[in-house]
């Protein structure tokens, strides 16, 4: 009797243990992991051996499912035909109005980790940008634009970055850049003329590894003209496929991981460009003996990218990026850098028109980051 009883109490219990089962099992499965796994970014380059999902490690900006690092990046941009009209806004000069052919923007950019240590990161970087314009009927007889088509404007810059994680929640970041800015060419280059500072200091907090945020102050021309104007970073994951990578007001950057090797972007960025040029005739203004003749101009140019941007693993080390969209111009506009007023001479507009760029960037290859201890 007692046999039969047993025999008909497994028969019960069996069906229902075998549909417990998969649920004590799914209860047992670990969360997936974010995708793509983490990887360093620009400013964080130089990675320590800790994991950056490590709640123990220093904490710093980056966040999981950012992009690769870029140690080494070839960059070539191009904008179709477009509008330019040229106001003068004091007496003895003259308006233009006509058209643009070309404007076109190379740059190469090197990052180094000068020093790599968990709680604290030196990287330093050196570039070279030059950006050419091309102008319809050339000569077009406007002392400006004939200047900087047949000279090319120039940028060449250093940058020190220093990224000091204080604990597992507090990080602060210091970048200081110094370049040469200007129409230059290799005789009349000179320090005193043509150097432009910048600098921008942050302090943050780690919230997770999927959130990083702080607050900071930026000093350059963003906006064209030297300024200070505060500074909101945002770093955060989403989830498995969506994040923000944001340093409001200057640039926000919304993310899609399609894979681990292929990245979107959509955003929008505030570009600031700072020229200093040199006019081969003297520019002289009417009804105001006091002025000397214009010799020296300081081209202030700034402009809005609305862009869509796509990233994909070429090599294991070689990575292409694409980009396009639309550039907003807010300002090209010349001030008198002959004169201690500083005066504005020529209100300039370049027509909004689209653009289209292709990047080729180096990245840490995935042996190394595995060997260190991060996924990518």
């Amino acid at each position: 009797m007692r046999s039969r009883f047993s025999c008909a109490r497994l028969l019960l219990w069996a069906p229902l243990t075998l549909l417990a089962a998969p649920r004590a099992r799914a209860q047992d499965t670990p969360p997936p992991p974010v995708f793509p796994a983490p990887a360093p970014t620009a400013l964080d380059s130089a990675t320590n051996s800790s994991r950056l999902d490590n709640p123990r490690a220093f904490a710093n900006p980056s966040v999981l499912g950012m992009g690769p690092s870029k140690g080494l990046i070839v960059r070539y941009e191009r904008m179709p035909r477009f509008g330019v009209d040229a106001t003068a806004k004091v007496e003895g000069l003259r308006d233009f109005s006509g058209d643009a052919n070309k404007n076109a923007r190379l740059s190469i950019k090197g990052y180094i980790p000068a020093w790599n240590h968990p709680h604290l990161k030196v990287i330093v970087g050196i570039s070279y940008e030059r950006e050419e314009f091309k102008f319809s009927n050339p000569p077009t007889q406007y002392e400006l634009l004939d200047n900087i088509e047949n000279k090319g404007l120039k940028n060449l810059a250093t940058q020190i970055a220093i990224i000091r994680p204080v604990d597992a929640v507090h990080w602060y970041l210091v970048r200081l850049k110094g370049e040469l800015a200007g129409d230059y060419t290799s005789g009349d280059l000179t320090t005193k003329d043509y150097l432009r500072m910048s600098a921008e200091a942050v302090y943050g907090w780690k919230r997770s590894p999927r959130f990083s945020w702080g607050v900071g102050l930026q000093y350059g021309y963003t906006f064209g003209r030297l300024s200070l104007y505060p500074a909101l970073l945002y770093n955060r994951t989403f989830n498995e496929r969506w994040g923000v990578e944001a340093l409001f007001p200057a640039r926000v950057t919304f993310r899609r991981n399609v894979s681990d090797q292929s990245i979107l972007y959509a955003g929008y960025s505030v570009d600031g460009l700072n020229y200093i040029v040199h006019l081969r005739n003297e520019l002289r203004r009417e009804n105001q003996p006091d002025k000397r003749p214009l010799r020296t101009l300081e081209l202030r140019e700034t402009e809005v990218k609305f862009r869509l941007r796509w990233e994909r693993e070429l090599l294991s080390f070689l990575w292409l990026g694409a980009e396009g969209g639309y550039r907003y111009n807010y300002a090209f506009d010349a001030f008198d850098r002959t004169n201690a007023d500083r005066e504005k001479i020529i209100d300039s507009k370049l027509a909004g028109a689209p653009y289209a760029s292709l990047e080729l960037f180096i990245t840490p290859p995935r042996k190394l980051l595995e060997k260190s201890g991060v996924r990518r």
